[in-house]
Order: C-alpha cells, then sequence, then structure tokens
C-alpha cells in the first residue's frame, strides 16, 4: 500500500518523500481512508507510529483552499507539542508548495499578534485548550466555520485539568464537523469523554503491541547521591547521538544540567518553569545538535518526537508502567532502534519485574568498568550480578 493508493494528494506525497518518508505506517493504512472520508475516529497506538501524520495528511489532502476559512483546528496539551504538529504541517506545505496557511495558537506569546494573523485566515489552526477558547471568546476565531476538529493526546485532553476546555472548543463547532481523538494509550476517562462527544466516532486501532520491540531495556543499581555522576559516567560511555534524560522535579532538571555542563557534556534543560522562549531554545538547541542531552520532567514525553534520540535515561524511574512506555517511546522512531537506560536504588529495583510482567519487557542489569557499560556475566573479572530485589 501506498500513500497515493490511500488517495493522499501527489504534492504531498513529493513532500513526504523528501523526508523520506515512502511507505505509511500501519496505523495510517487504517486511518487514512476513514479520515479521509470524513468520519468522526478515536485513532490509537503506541508511541512513534506515525499518528500526526494519519490525520494530517487526509485534512490536509480535504483543504478547500479557496474558502479562507479556518477549517482544521487541532489541539494539543503542551506548546511543546502545537508547535511540532504546526511545524509537520509547515514542512509539508514548503516541501510540497502547496499553499494552505497555517497559525500556532498557545499561550505564552503575544495575543495581539494572533489576532493579527487570524485576519490572513488560516487553513489550519494548531493550538494549546486555553488559548484557543480565549480567542473563540474574544470572536476572533469563528468555530462555525471548524469541519474537522482533532484532540491529540486525547487521554490528556479529556482529563480534569483540561476537560472543560476541550469540550468548549467541541460544543462551540457545528454538529455536524468530524472529531477526531488521537492518543497512545486508552484510559477509562478519556474513552468515556470521548463516545459522550462523539457517540458514533470508530476506534481505529492496530493490532501492535504497544512495546517498540527496537528498544534495549538496561538498568543500573547505584545510590541516590550518585545518581548524576552515575549518568555522566553513562553518557559518555554510550556516546549517544542525542539523549533525553527524565527526571520526576524541576530543581532536579536544573541541577543535573549544571553538573553536567560542568563536565563538559553539552546539554540544556526543558520544563513548565521556564519561559516560552527558553523551552524553546532548549528544543531548538537540541534538534540542530548544539546540545546532545535535553534533561526533561514528564511534560516532554507527551508526543515529543525529535529524530536521531538514541538514548534514553531515567534519572528518576517512573512507579508507572505505561509513563515507562511514553518515556521510551522517544527513541527508536520510525523503525530506528534505540535504548533505555533506568537508574535505580536497590529499592526502586521492584520497578524492572513491575515493568516486565505488566510490560512484557525484559530488562537486563549493567554496569560501568573502565569507562564502558557491561552486561551481567560479560567481563571475566567479575561474577553475573544477583536477581533484582522484589
Amino acid at each position: 500500500m501506498t500513500f497515493s493508493e490511500l488517495g493522499i494528494t501527489a504534492p504531498l506525497v513529493a513532500a513526504l518523500a523528501k523526508q523520506h518518508i515512502s511507505e505509511p505506517t500501519a496505523i495510517q493504512i487504517l486511518s487514512i481512508p476513514v479520515i479521509a472520508e470524513g468520519k468522526d475516529a478515536y485513532v490509537h497506538a503506541e508511541t512513534g507510529s506515525g499518528k500526526t501524520l494519519a490525520y494530517l495528511l487526509p485534512l490536509l489532502s480535504r483543504l478547500d483552499l479557496k474558502s479562507e476559512t479556518t477549517q482544521v483546528v487541532i489541539v494539543a496539551p503542551t506548546h511543546e507539542l502545537a508547535l511540532q504538529i504546526q511545524r509537520q504541517a509547515c514542512d509539508l506545505a514548503q516541501n510540497g508548495g502547496v499553499p494552505f496557511r497555517t497559525l500556532l495558537l498557545i499561550g505564552g506569546t503575544s495575543m495581539e499578534r494572533q489576532i493579527e494573523k487570524l485576519k490572513k485566515k488560516p487553513h489550519v489552526a494548531v493550538g494549546s485548550p486555553g488559548r484557543i477558547c480565549e480567542l473563540i471568546d474574544l470572536g476572533k476565531l469563528k468555530p462555525h466555520t471548524f469541519k474537522t476538529i482533532v484532540l491529540d493526546e486525547a487521554d490528556n485532553l479529556l482529563d480534569d485539568k483540561t476537560l472543560a476546555a476541550a469540550r468548549k472548543i467541541v460544543l462551540a463547532s457545528p454538529k455536524g464537523r468530524q472529531l477526531i481523538f488521537v492518543s497512545a494509550t486508552a484510559q477509562t476517562r478519556s474513552s468515556r469523554e470521548a463516545a459522550l462527544l462523539s457517540p458514533e466516532h470508530i476506534v481505529l486501532q492496530t493490532e501492535e503491541s504497544p512495546l517498540n520491540p527496537n528498544i534495549e531495556h538496561l538498568f543500573i543499581v547505584c545510590e541516590e547521591r550518585d545518581k548524576p555522576d552515575v549518568l555522566r559516567k553513562l553518557i559518555s560511555a554510550a556516546d549517544p547521538e542525542r539523549a533525553l534524560v527524565f527526571v520526576h522535579r524541576n530543581a532536579t532538571a536544573e541541577q543535573v544540567t549544571a553538573k553536567l555542563t560542568h563536565h563538559k557534556v553539552p546539554a540544556t534543560d526543558l520544563h513548565g518553569a521556564f519561559a516560552k522562549a527558553d523551552r524553546k531554545k532548549a528544543m531548538d538547541d537540541f534538534r540542530s545538535g548544539k546540545v546532545r542531552v535535553l534533561i526533561a520532567s514528564d511534560i516532554a514525553a507527551r508526543g515529543l518526537d525529535i529524530s536521531g534520540v538514541s538514548h534514553i535515561f531515567n534519572l528518576d524511574a517512573p512507579s508507572q508502567s505505561m509513563a515507562y512506555i511514553h518515556r521510551v517511546g522517544r527513541t527508536a522512531r520510525a523503525g530506528a532502534t534505540g535504548t533505555a537506560v533506568s537508574l535505580l536504588t536497590a529499592a526502586e529495583t521492584r520497578l524492572v519485574r513491575r515493568y516486565e510482567e505488566e510490560l512484557g519487557l525484559k530488562m537486563q542489569e549493567v554496569r560501568l568498568r573502565e569507562g564502558r557499560i557491561l552486561t551481567a556475566g560479560s567481563h571475566p573479572s567479575y561474577p553475573a550480578y544477583p536477581s533484582p530485589a522484589v
């Protein structure tokens, strides 16, 4: 099956070719025909499976470029994800020579500038729920023209914090509009809310496991106080192309970044306490390769898609298995391979069994020796490691 056979227009197929994308993924093959027909859908597939293109391609193919109206609104729970989606749409327009207009609508930036740009009637608006609601309330964004609304990371948007805003956007639009939910996980709350908003939506879910088989799962045991030093040594030994380091707290992100920078490891951090411009600079530096290590709290696990991330390091391991999947899903994208390394205290090694049993994966314990990462029993000078505590 090719993109052309799925009904994607020739300019968009050419744009994909410039991005070295030639074959649709399983979720794209399943979703594109349904979305192209204008049906409501819940697109559910694992991270890195191509969900963004699964809805962008058919929606962009259907745009009425002669109409000066906002036809597609894509709502995302974080500024980073909204920016990423908008960038993907802009790349398709530029590489395919398709003159559709997109606009990013997020908080932390000038509303006056966004209102001015709305006068040019973008065909596609991508933004955060709060800012989109504000612009609707001001009468600057006209919901009666919406033909499709996409709720990306729906399990997050349909949770307590943003549920009211998401509902407001949907209910402000015409009854005949198309509604698309997108998520990597299936949560009871979001599924229930989706059913209320769109009782007849079609669930599009591949049979693939949520676990990416191209990821190697490792863990290393150390003291809590030693984790920053162990992380630095792991990065030196692994020499990653790009690495994401996950922590629980913003303060930890800053401390670890400072320590790595002190040891001349190019690193930056991304967390909610930063101003919008600071977060953007951190992402731009990471994407460009100016820094190879990005320290992040779990906000970055939501939909973040950066090519070339070869390693994930869990400095603070998540207690929930699905959070682990979200984190490690930032590597091994689009058929590539990747490595996830969790730094665990002796007490935290109980998480190994949880991950293995709930996710069906196998984790290998490793140690650092002479600047190298060695698996159990791989070096004759010491025995295999003991089993993790449970």
